[in-house]
């Protein structure tokens, strides 16, 4: 008797539209039926949208907890500083990632750094307890390996995808690679004991005959040995995986948790300013927020 699990039927869900400083992004993760994918907790897809002198992305100063930041464009450019004195401008082919810790805080900004469309992705990763309440970092990678596909080619983001490896910090069993299909079937191999998700960022793409588009997220459940993605025109597609994640997440806010107590500690330290997060140097002024619902 084999002890292959059985793959899943695809889930889609339909994201929700969401403004993140001014500008439209489609929110396919976290959901109420799906909180996480491995440890990837939040994806944001940003745009395509225009951005300007006079109005763009501009997220002013704000605090996170317990998670990791993994910046990815395909169009324009975005302006990083936070609270470790780090300030990099991302541009597509690149990788922004940022280990929040115990805390730490950031802006993301437009203005002044670039006019044009923005379009790209922002997303999650949870941390574990083996680093979650640990010291803040930030890195940038100039360049990602890839990996040849039937018809087209995988940048590997984090992690690992057919025998690549990313450079990427990586605190958990997860990967993420965007996909650039061309037309015909493309097969990839993936981690059985993983579970993964789809969210086509352009384009269109069919996974088990269901047609996926951008602002939905196509679930895969564990037990998939390959996955085989039929695309009709030009697509990319942001393919997520890892081992289910451990723990439940309180997630509210900027704060990645496992307690109330925990976030509500956080944020009366930001409102406070008592040093927990440190100071960025951005001219956006600093994001300050009512307590959450529950510390009323």
């Amino acid at each position: 008797m084999s002890d292959r699990v059985p793959p899943a039927d695809i889930e889609v869900t339909e994201g929700r539209a969401a403004e993140v400083g001014e500008f439209q992004v489609q929110r396919v993760l976290p959901y109420r039926a799906r909180r996480t994918v491995g440890a990837w907790c939040f994806v944001d897809q940003m745009g395509p949208g225009p951005v300007t002198a006079e109005h763009g992305l501009d997220i002013a100063p704000h605090p996170h907890i317990g998670l990791q930041t993994v910046t990815w464009l395909l169009h324009g450019e975005v302006l990083h500083r936070d609270s470790l004195g780090s300030e990099q401008v991302i541009r597509p082919g690149q990788l922004n990632l940022m280990t929040a810790g115990a805390g730490v805080s950031h802006s993301e900004e437009t203005r002044g750094v670039y006019d044009g469309t923005l379009h790209g992705v922002q997303l999650w990763v949870a941390l574990p307890d083996a680093t979650r309440f640990g010291a803040p970092a930030f890195e940038h990678h100039f360049e990602l390996p890839r990996v040849e596909l039937d018809n087209g080619a995988a940048t590997v983001l984090v992690g690992e995808l057919a025998g690549t490896t990313s450079p990427a910090r990586r605190d958990t069993d997860h990967f993420g690679a965007d996909l650039a299909l061309q037309v015909g079937t493309s097969t990839v191999p993936l981690a059985p004991t993983h579970e993964h998700a789809v969210a086509v960022l352009d384009g269109a793409v069919a996974v088990d005959g269901t047609l996926l588009e951008p602002g939905r997220l196509g679930y895969l459940g564990v037990g998939r040995r390959e996955l085989a993605l039929t695309a009709d025109a030009p697509a990319r597609v942001l393919l997520l995986g890892g081992t289910p994640f451990p723990d439940q997440l309180v997630m509210w806010w900027n704060y990645v948790a496992r307690t109330r107590d925990e976030v509500t500690e956080a944020h009366h330290s930001w409102v406070g300013d008592d040093g927990r997060f440190g100071t960025v140097r951005s001219p956006l002024d600093r994001i300050v927020i009512g307590d959450p619902p529950w510390a009323g």
